[in-house]
């Protein structure tokens, strides 16, 4: 069903690119109605125009609060063309039809960024323009809505090859889009009012996204997947390399959030589907990934690095002697770059500009989702308490926290065995803790021979001793656990009578 277009309503806060579609109005003898700036910008382009006021026969009021909110203009959208009373009442009145609305809102989202004015802020809530674009939505039938400049090709299309028309189709996809448009916007805001509130888990929960990218497909190839982001800006710049795949993605997100938790420019995270197998937070870069590697160089084979610093030309021919899927780092020397790109189908990422704030976590089946806050806890030593005679020395505790920290990123139950500020053993998944000891060992056996004291870290407590007894017997001499267990007492007394150091700590980092 085509719909001659005869009037127009134009009201944007982003004023780009309009020339192009004011030229395919003209031509098509269309009406141009406006208000505020984008008359202002209409007029300047040299193209007629009624202003709103004139329209209505009512001024501007309110600062310009109330523009549009007008009987005459949301009759003229919303009114059917074909409905008898709808006819006779816009006679009665003298009312006129409005074929097309073209409307883009105040760039509330960003306003955020520019300020914290809460008055400011306030003012960048749009109400006439999101009151027409649904209005003109729900009218599809009759009314075609244009709410983007990413748009204005389309409708220019449409006119041009329906000689000023547009299809029932055409109306009814920009519909689609508009309700999108104003979902999204309202979401935004109300998710606004949560955060000045501090309400993070709201009765009624309102997400959004803006999709990223399609990817190839998701965790295997009958699946479909996509990147949706809160941001149109991701902070994470892919520089070089083929396209990234979800199991890419998920991977890179768990060697972020590892490498952030690390001291600011320094360490280096290595990734294998989302479980670290080896980390290193020594201070020269060079000693960081090699330390990092050496934890399970075996694993590290087509995984992801993850330097928490900018790399340097030399470490860039380390990198390049095996293959890895990503390399993420804060920012790249020229050198280096040139050194790394001769692997054309290797993803560099740039990270410098990534950081945490409050992010969530959300796991869902069918229409049920859970959300929880991350576990980006920063620990230090008043987090933690001495439970064993013998106390740690200096490096011992500096390990010991080095090793918990990491912990909490390895798949549950996980135990992570480390030294010199660097993991030698990770065990990770097992559904006992017994085992995942006993993987973490194994792993210390076959690639590293530690000549410092290792130390050991639990993601939740022991429920025997024969866990904490296995790890004394590979050589661990202090170990860190969240305490909880009822036989808490009998794994001090174990730790006592072997001289091993042992610390609980106060919260329970679990990774499923």
């Amino acid at each position: 069903m085509m719909r001659k277009i005869k009037s127009a309503l134009i009201s944007v806060s982003d004023k780009s690119n309009l020339k192009p579609l004011l030229q395919i109005l003209k031509k098509n003898n269309i009406k141009l109605i406006s208000s505020g700036g984008t008359f202002k910008a209409i007029k300047k382009l040299k193209f007629k125009c009624v202003e709103v006021s004139k329209f209505t026969g009512s001024n501007e009021i309110l600062g310009g609060r109330v523009k549009t909110l007008h009987p005459k203009i949301h009759a003229g959208i919303l009114n059917k063309r074909k409905n008898k009373n709808h006819l006779k009442e816009m006679k009665s009145e003298n009312f006129e039809n409005i074929d097309l609305v073209i409307v883009n809102f105040y760039p509330f989202e960003k306003t955020l960024e520019k300020t914290k004015n809460h008055n400011k802020i306030i003012e960048n809530i749009d109400i006439g323009g999101p009151t027409m674009v649904r209005a003109a939505a729900k009218n599809y039938s009759d009314v075609t809505v244009i709410t983007s400049p990413e748009q204005y090709s389309e409708i220019i299309d449409e006119l041009k090859i329906n000689n000023g028309c547009t299809s029932l189709k055409f109306r009814e996809k920009m519909s689609r889009l508009a309700f999108t448009e104003t979902s999204f916007y309202d979401s935004v805001v109300t998710n606004y009012f949560n955060k000045i509130s501090q309400i993070q888990f709201p009765h009624k929960k309102i997400f959004h996204g803006n999709l990223v990218e399609e990817l190839r497909y998701g965790e295997n190839p009958h699946q479909k997947g996509f990147l949706y982001s809160q941001n149109k800006n991701l902070e994470i710049n892919k520089i070089h390399g083929k396209p990234l795949s979800y199991n890419n993605y998920n991977d890179i997100f768990s060697a972020l959030i590892i490498s952030k938790s690390l001291p600011k420019n320094r360490g280096t995270v290595i990734v294998k589907h989302a479980n670290p197998c080896g980390v290193s937070v020594l201070t020269k870069n060079m000693e960081s990934y090699q330390s990092a590697l050496a934890c399970d160089p075996v694993s590290a084979f087509g995984g992801i690095v993850s330097c928490n610093f900018k790399i340097s030309k030399s470490l860039a021919i380390e990198l390049n002697k095996l293959f890895y899927e990503v390399i993420i780092a804060n920012g790249f020397e020229n050198n280096a770059l040139k050194i790394l790109k001769t692997k054309k189908n290797l993803r560099l990422i740039d990270a410098s500009k990534f950081s945490f704030n409050k992010t969530y976590k959300y796991n869902s089946i069918n229409e049920l989702m859970l959300i929880q806050t991350e576990d980006n806890k920063i620990f230090s030593k008043k987090d933690f308490k001495i439970v064993s005679k013998k106390k740690p020395n200096k490096h011992q505790f500096e390990d010991l926290i080095f090793a918990f920290n990491i912990c909490r990123f390895v798949k549950s139950n996980a135990i992570v065995l480390a030294s010199n500020k660097s993991t030698i053993g990770i065990g990770s998944g097992q559904p006992s803790r017994l085992d995942s000891s006993q993987i973490a060992i194994d792993k210390m056996n076959k690639f590293i021979n530690p000549n410092n004291e290792i130390v050991a870290a639990s993601d939740a407590f022991f429920p025997f001793v024969d866990g904490i007894e296995k790890l004394v017997q590979a050589g661990v001499s202090a170990v860190v656990q969240p305490s909880g267990s009822i036989n808490d007492k009998e794994i001090i007394k174990f730790a006592n009578a072997t001289g091993t150091v042992l610390i609980f700590s106060k919260t329970r980092h679990f990774r499923h």
